[in-house]
């Protein structure tokens, strides 16, 4: 199976206008199969109510009849089951999509044969949803990009409701420029088009996809990969004074430009863009500032003790120097990023407290390894140790409301931490390792 997709990608990568015009047979039952048994056993279901156990067991009476409609273009996607979670620091939740889980197998294999075509016309600036470039290459392209090159202006930008407006008609003139096999543009019309179930009636979806599915993040990718990366390497740059580098996550940006008057004007073009394909961005959430290595003496000429920071991913970049004085990016949590952590945790260690201590230190040092594999960056130690320090006070906190001989005493606290230690700060990412993962 992998053979056929890279003789797709080899296709796709020596003639970068050839469309495809047969793919449908790369859906196969033995791909559906695999994608299949991806799918955690535990994973939630959509509107159906099969779980994955029962998805699997019966696979046999399901997958023929669905490779079937695909083939005679008469697939009816289900809908979306929609949920809402909580947005990190804010009291807003974001909402998400929960495609029956036939219909997630079948997403990751339509997704994976179109993706060795895409991946191979996606530009370097993009990361997210694509393999083998995620959040960590995208921080550490925007630092390395700071750090190295002529940098002065940065503008901030984020999405208002990114993949709730995304224009159906644009979106799939963006598919057909490389995909004209009519059976994967009826599957994808009609997973845009499948309803959102939500307090028990389904609503129709005349634009936007849920996100959720696997299909919507690669959709998502192509539609910026033609609305804003592509028309910024060839139209854009090409006519500003200076240099300017992108880095987009999904529908999150950075762009940095050398001059404040080509980060002006390119301001005011980006919002005509687009709107032409009804998008907006997120006033909260964009903003132009002065950053670089010359941003402290200027903030310092104009009154100000620091330049402003920028936020990308959770982290909040600000300007600093090295032992030798010199220029350089630092790196920390973001504050709403920090404070949402220490109540996650805080929450954990309220539910949990009646458990035996070595089932709760394994479940706190489960949730303090995700948090130190992704925020442990060069600079951050200080963030890590703040998560580490309050965790240990809340946990001795909650020990001591469930003893019947009142509060534990630090000496005895330690004593039990030697028993059941819990993991310490990590920098996963020293600076040499984090500069590796830039993409530039």
């Amino acid at each position: 199976m992998e053979t056929e997709l890279e003789r797709i990608a080899e296709k796709a990568r020596s003639d970068t206008k050839l469309q495809f015009t047969s793919l449908a047979h790369h859906i196969t039952r033995e791909r559906v199969w695999k994608n299949l048994n991806k799918i955690p056993n535990n994973s939630a279901s959509g509107v159906d109510g099969q779980s994955v156990p029962e998805a699997k067991e019966e696979f046999r009476a399901w997958i023929e009849p669905m490779l079937q409609s695909i083939h005679r273009k008469g697939y009816k996607a289900p809908a979306i089951r929609r949920v809402y979670i909580p947005k990190p620091g804010k009291q807003e939740k974001r909402p998400l999509g929960v495609p029956c889980v036939t219909d997630r197998a079948l997403q990751r294999s339509a997704s994976q044969v179109l993706s060795a075509i895409y991946e191979q016309d996606f530009l370097a600036c993009s990361f997210g949803g694509r393999p083998g470039v995620g959040a960590h290459n995208a921080l550490a392209t925007l630092h390395e990009t700071i750090s190295g090159k002529k940098v002065s202006w940065v503008l901030e930008a984020d999405l208002k409701n990114f993949f709730g407006s995304l224009d159906h008609g644009w979106l799939l003139r963006f598919v057909e420029y490389r995909v004209g096999d009519p059976r994967i543009i009826s599957l994808i019309r009609r997973w845009l088009k499948a309803g959102i179930l939500e307090d028990g009636e389904v609503h129709p979806n005349q634009e936007g996809t849920p996100q959720g599915g696997s299909i919507s993040v690669l959709l998502s990718n192509l539609y910026l990969h033609y609305v804003l990366d592509l028309w910024f390497e060839c139209k854009v740059k090409p006519r500003l004074r200076g240099e300017a580098y992108l880095v987009r996550y999904v529908d999150d940006f950075v762009v940095c430009f050398q001059y404040k008057t080509d980060a002006l004007r390119f301001q005011n073009v980006l919002r005509r863009r687009l709107e032409k394909f009804s998008l907006t961005l997120e006033p909260s959430k964009t903003k132009l500032v002065e950053f670089g290595r010359f941003a402290q003496q200027h903030a310092e000429k104009h009154g100000r003790k620091r330049p402003e920071t920028i936020y990308f991913l959770g982290f909040t970049l600000y300007c600093t120097h090295n032992q030798k004085g010199n220029f350089k990016v630092g790196l920390r949590t973001e504050k709403s990023r920090l404070s949402r952590s220490l109540s996650n945790l805080q929450d954990l260690m309220r539910r949990m407290r009646h458990l035996l201590v070595r089932e709760q230190v394994q479940n706190l040092n489960r949730v303090l390894r995700g948090h130190y594999a992704y925020y442990g960056v060069a600079g951050n130690l200080r963030a890590l140790q703040k998560v580490h320090h309050a965790t240990e006070r809340y946990w001795r906190k909650m020990l001591s409301s469930r003893s019947r001989k009142g509060k534990v005493t630090w000496e005895n606290f330690q004593k039990l931490k030697e028993r059941y230690p819990l993991q310490k700060p990590k920098l996963v990412l020293p600076y040499r390792e984090l500069q590796a993962l830039a993409v530039l």
